[in-house]
């Protein structure tokens, strides 16, 4: 016999194997099981598949957002000065909380207040012409353009002083608000002009996360409305903060819409630049939830199975909200329906089962759950 006859001839009995062992399985495998139970529906023996159970019962539940963002404090500057100079005096150290209008830095003002000096002088000098001109045209002896020239003249002394004055503040370097310095970036004796980044301030008594939400979310979300948020560096720590702003635009690409939370933060535990898993709540309500995994899917729509009368009875139910491994059934079973969570691959429709659960284990209609 060829070697092909001999491939064909084995695929041949194998399928008939099949064949027989499926028939046998499905049809008086069946029929045994059924023979096997009385009239009165007690079992005289056959195969009882073992399964593991829970009742159906009543949570609460709620309708949540998730996203991710990054942090960034309430207030932040790069600390430069207004004029160029040479560093005199440093009056912070590096991370240091300083209050709203504290010295940082004091630059070399020797010719500032020389100009300051000067413009005093100048200011002087022109009052004292103006006072003589106002004398001298009441006695009708001097011109009415006279003493405007004087007043004009006593008028930009006075803005010279002014300018003046605010070069020699401008020599001091403050923070604008009160806040953490980051790292000093000069030393003392450099010169610095307009484009040195001295240092940087945050105000970080509280602290701005930024996310996005789907845009089908965009009426549930609200200014206001709490949000809480997990941090890497705390895992066991959770932030809440409220609902700042509300982006008036979706974005087109993303489908989305940005949203902005306050976070505080007086004990100083987030900073600027920090990643955060942030939650919204939108609603509570109550919901009939049963284990995730009991839950299974079919080619347009979703069954499970219960236990009724020591059978396996398969239930069409309609899926709701899906959430920390728990599957709200909106239709299909009831309240305390004991429910089979584990072997349901070796059970169908009206296989006798055996479980462990108890009647006392029955929980009641509107159990408290989170």
């Amino acid at each position: 016999m060829s070697m092909l006859r001999q491939l064909l001839l084995l695929l041949v009995l194998g399928g008939l194997a099949f064949g027989g062992f499926t028939f046998y399985e499905r049809y008086l495998g069946d029929e045994q099981v059924q023979g096997a139970t009385d009239p009165a529906g007690q079992r005289r023996g056959g195969r009882e598949v073992s399964v593991e159970t829970v009742f159906a019962e009543t949570r609460t539940i709620r309708t949540r957002i998730e996203a991710v963002g990054d942090t960034r404090a309430l207030q932040a500057v790069n600390i430069v000065p207004q004029d160029a100079g040479q560093v005199v005096s440093i009056a912070f150290e590096s991370g240091e909380r300083v209050e709203a209008g504290a010295v940082l830095v004091e630059l070399d003002d020797t010719l500032t207040q020389a100009a300051v000096a000067e413009a005093q002088a100048r200011l002087h000098e022109t009052r004292v012409a103006l006072d003589r001109a106002r004398k001298l045209q009441a006695s009708r002896n001097i011109a009415q353009s006279a003493v405007d020239e004087t007043v004009a003249a006593e008028e930009a002394a006075t803005a010279q002083l002014q300018a003046a004055r605010k070069r020699l503040e401008d020599r001091t370097i403050r923070a604008p608000f009160a806040g953490t310095v980051g790292i000093r970036n000069v030393d003392l004796g450099a010169r610095i002009d307009t484009s040195t980044v001295v240092t940087t301030l945050d105000d970080l008594s509280g602290v701005e996360v930024e996310f996005s939400v789907p845009e089908i979310r965009f009426g549930a979300v609200r200014i206001g409305q709490t949000i809480t948020a997990r941090a890497a560096a705390w895992p066991d720590r959770l932030f809440e903060g409220r609902i700042d702003v509300i982006d008036s635009r979706v974005s087109p690409s993303a489908r989305a819409f940005r949203v902005r939370a306050v976070i505080p933060n007086g004990d100083g535990a987030l900073t600027a630049g920090m990643f955060l898993y942030v939650e919204v709540a939108l609603d509570e309500r109550e919901a009939l939830l049963v284990p995730e995994e009991a839950v299974q899917a079919a080619a347009s729509s979703s069954y499970l199975f219960i236990v009724e009368d020591g059978k396996a009875v398969r239930r069409e139910v309609h899926v709701g909200q899906r959430q920390d491994g728990t599957a709200e059934i909106v239709e299909g079973i009831e309240p305390g329906d004991e429910i089979i969570t584990a072997g349901i691959q070796r059970i169908r429709e009206g296989i006798a089962v055996s479980t462990g659960a108890g009647d006392d284990e029955r929980p009641t209609s509107g159990s408290d759950g989170a």
